[in-house]
């Protein structure tokens, strides 16, 4: 590399860790001079955020945010804007994204979004879920077997973060080492969704993103050569320039976000559901009793700590909602773990309660649009590895204390030691 190269790169790193720590700088501020609570919710990092959704919430149907945007925890406001095609995901005319950082589906409005998500929704249809079912079923079990039978474990590398590796490896097509590969990286570019929180996991995500575009290239390369009975087979399949096809910039941000998407929201939905239930034994108990209540464990968990805890919408227009003007191009923070603790629809919403008759109205996987289209296969995940448990280690307690993600907009464990 020439001298004037070396000094461009070094302008560059110069200048992003100005922006960086000067972000940093200004977060303190709108927390400890300013006390905005948003800012507050942003910073509470592994800490409990969940009098901070309160206090939102009783501010009124909206609170501002630091840079001028707007955030609700009101679960009727949140819902009214998750479902208003008045909102979307990106502005209007948004430049697309670096490939290496794309995050398809999730950063699409119609007509793409549409178009993406009817590509990818027979891997996830209700016959496919069947055949699934025996394939979680057996390495759920297989990672019990290697559990030991009477000492300590941690639940999230023992068993919620290799069931979810190995199912989106199945649905992608991919080997079990390509499998986890690409959930490490994965789970480097899911700890940044919030920002950079220095230069090292700047260039850390930098890495991982780079690595993980190499190894779908392979796959797909080895796909197109020999087709199988697999997401990016099908895929490949509907590869076009026509207006119901896949365009071929399109197909490693989309695998990349059924990677991250289906490795994240289970992994943590495991690990809340699992740490809830040994926090009151006596729901622990019920689903002992009757495994069956495994469902309805893994929905309240949903509802009391859901693993996304927020997402965001953008106005196409000026509009209003709930008396709030809201003008075009302003984000609204749609607070989904504070709306599903929302009063005014669960009955005793601090409560975790495995029979509540209001579950249902959680918000865990967003609505509208652009409502999870995972759902149904991470709720069969939680489902399955929770009867296993419960059948197989009905005197599961804790072996030590949980330990939770510094991530603000990922909640989950990242240790849960217990002892079967």
């Amino acid at each position: 590399m020439t001298r004037g190269g070396r000094a461009a790169q070094l302008r560059q790193a110069a200048g992003f860790a100005a922006t960086l720590y000067g972000g940093r700088v200004r977060g303190l501020v709108d927390v400890h001079v300013r006390r905005n609570e948003f800012a507050r919710l942003s910073a509470v990092g592994a800490g409990d955020p969940y009098p901070i959704y309160d206090r939102i919430r009783a501010t009124g149907p909206f609170v501002s945010t630091p840079t001028g945007h707007l955030a609700t925890a009101n679960h009727a406001v949140c819902k009214q804007v998750l479902r208003d095609r008045r909102f979307g995901v990106e502005p209007e005319g948004a430049p697309r994204p670096a490939p290496a950082l794309d995050r398809s589906v999730l950063t699409r409005n119609p007509p793409d979004h549409t178009r993406l998500r009817r590509l990818i929704a027979p891997a996830l249809s209700a016959r496919r879920l069947a055949e699934f079912t025996g394939m979680i079923e057996r390495t759920v079990d297989r990672l019990l077997d290697d559990v030991p039978a009477d000492g300590p474990f941690d639940v999230m590398p023992a068993l919620a973060g290799p069931l979810p590796v190995a199912v989106i490896s199945e649905l992608l097509g991919v080997s079990p080492a390509a499998g986890a590969a690409l959930a490490s990286y994965g789970e480097t570019l899911g700890g940044a969704a919030a920002g950079f929180r220095s230069l090292r996991q700047a260039r850390d995500v930098m890495v991982a993103a780079s690595r993980m575009v190499h190894v779908f290239e392979e796959v797909i390369e080895q796909r197109r050569a020999d087709p199988g009975d697999d997401l990016i087979s099908a895929l490949l399949a509907v590869e076009g320039e026509g207006d119901s096809e896949l365009r071929a910039v399109e197909l490693v941000p989309l695998c990349r976000m059924l990677l991250i998407a289906g490795f994240e929201t289970t992994v943590n939905l495991l690990g809340n559901t699992v740490n809830a239930l040994l926090d009151h034994p006596d729901q622990w108990a019920a689903v002992v009793a009757d495994p069956a209540l495994a469902g309805a464990a893994v929905q309240e968990s949903l509802r009391f700590d859901a693993p996304v805890q927020r997402t965001g919408r953008v106005s196409f227009d000026d509009t209003e909602i709930a008396g709030q003007p809201i003008r075009r191009g302003q984000w609204v923070n749609v607070l989904i773990g504070g709306a599903n603790r929302d009063p005014e629809v669960f009955r005793r919403p601090d409560d975790f309660d495995i029979a509540r008759p209001d579950v249902f109205d959680h918000l865990a996987f967003s609505s509208g649009i652009h409502r999870c289209v995972g759902r149904p296969i991470a709720e069969l995940e939680g489902t399955v590895a929770l009867q296993a448990l419960a059948q197989r280690m009905p005197r599961l307690r804790r072996a030590g204390p949980a330990r939770m993600r510094a991530v603000p907009l990922v909640r989950g464990p990242s240790s849960l030691p217990v002892r079967a």
